[in-house]
C-alpha cells in the first residue's frame, strides 16, 4: 500500500499538468462519483494528506483518493496509448494538454470543501507527518494520541498504522522504524514511554522527508541510494536472513487486526514480554 511518501510524490507530480487548468470532460465509473459535477471547475490545488490524494476545484468540490494496494495515478497527452485497460479507471479527468486517470483505487469520492472538516475519515487522521508544520504542533499532537488509553492495549507495530493517530506510515515503514529504534514490535503501547514515542516518531518523519523526492526508498542511509547494490532496508521483506546490524536472522509474523506482516530482529528488538 502506498505510504505517504509516495502520495507527497504523487501530488507532486500531477500540480504541473492539472493546477490552474479547467476540465474539459470527466467520467468515473460506476457506483462512483458524479464526475460530471466537475465539467468546467478549474483545479486549484493537489495535495497529499498521509496516504489520501485531495484534488481541489473553484466550484468548491474536493475529489479524495485512497489507493488501498492496487491503485495508482497516471498522467498520459491525449492522444497517448493508456498502460492499463479502461475498463481499470475508476475516474478520469481531462484538462487542456493532459488526460490523468486514477486506476484500481478503492475508494474514489467526491464532496464539498465546506464539509471536510466532519468528514467522517479526514476529520479523524492524525498529523500528517510530512505537514509543514509538523514540528511545531503535530509531533505532540501525535505523541497525545498514542498515548491515548484506547491504544495502551495495542501492539506499538499495531498502534504506528493507525492513522488515526499519525497520518502517513505504512507497513515498510512501521517495520524500519521499530527496527532503528530497537523496540520490538510487540510491545504494548501502554509499556513504552514518552521519551521512546517521541523518538517513533521523529525517526518516522525524518524517513519519509528523506524519501519523498522519489527514487528507490532507502532507510538504512540518505545516501545509500547513490551506491549501485546497497543494503537499502533494515528488515522489511528480510526474514531468514542475517540482520544487517547484529547478525542475527530476521523474524516476520503476521498480527494485529489488519494482519499485516511484521519483521523484526530478535537481536536488536528483544523483548520477553513478546503478545
Amino acid at each position: 500500500m502506498p505510504e505517504g511518501d509516495t502520495l507527497f510524490r504523487i501530488a507532486a507530480g500531477l500540480r504541473p499538468y492539472l493546477i490552474g487548468r479547467p476540465v474539459i470532460a470527466a467520467s468515473a465509473r460506476q457506483p462512483g462519483p458524479r464526475a460530471e459535477a466537475l465539467v468546467g471547475a478549474t483545479i486549484t490545488s493537489v495535495d497529499s494528506l498521509g496516504k489520501h490524494l485531495l484534488i481541489r476545484f473553484d466550484s468548491g468540490l474536493v475529489l479524495r483518493s485512497h489507493l488501498g494496494l492496487r491503485g495508482s495515478w497516471h498522467c498520459y497527452s491525449p492522444a497517448e496509448r493508456w498502460r492499463r485497460p479502461p475498463s481499470r479507471a475508476r475516474i478520469v479527468l481531462e484538462v487542456p494538454g493532459a488526460v490523468v486517470v486514477c486506476f484500481d483505487a478503492p475508494t474514489v469520492e467526491l464532496f464539498q470543501a465546506r464539509a471536510e472538516s466532519v468528514h467522517p475519515v479526514l476529520s479523524a487522521l492524525g498529523p500528517d507527518l510530512l505537514a509543514p508544520d509538523f514540528e511545531a504542533e503535530g509531533e505532540a499532537e501525535a505523541a497525545r494520541r498514542l498515548r491515548d488509553p484506547a491504544r495502551a492495549a495495542l501492539t506499538i507495530a499495531e498502534a504506528l498504522l493507525d492513522q488515526r493517530a499519525l497520518a502517513g506510515i505504512g507497513n515498510i515503514y512501521k517495520n524500519e522504524v521499530l527496527f532503528i529504534e530497537r523496540v520490538n514490535p510487540f510491545r504494548r503501547v501502554g509499556t513504552l514511554d514518552g521519551e521512546i514515542l517521541r523518538r517513533l516518531i521523529q525517526t518516522a518523519r525524518r524517513l519519509l522527508l528523506e524519501n519523498r523526492e522519489g527514487g528507490a526508498r532507502v532507510t538504512t542511509g540518505p545516501r545509500v541510494a547513490e551506491r549501485p547494490g546497497a543494503a537499502r532496508l533494515w528488515v522489511y521483506g528480510r526474514s531468514g536472513r542475517p540482520c544487517r546490524r547484529c547478525g542475527a536472522t530476521i523474524l516476520d509474523r503476521r498480527h494485529g487486526r489488519l494482519n499485516r506482516r511484521t519483521f523484526w530482529c530478535p537481536g536488536c528488538q528483544p523483548d520477553s514480554a513478546e503478545a
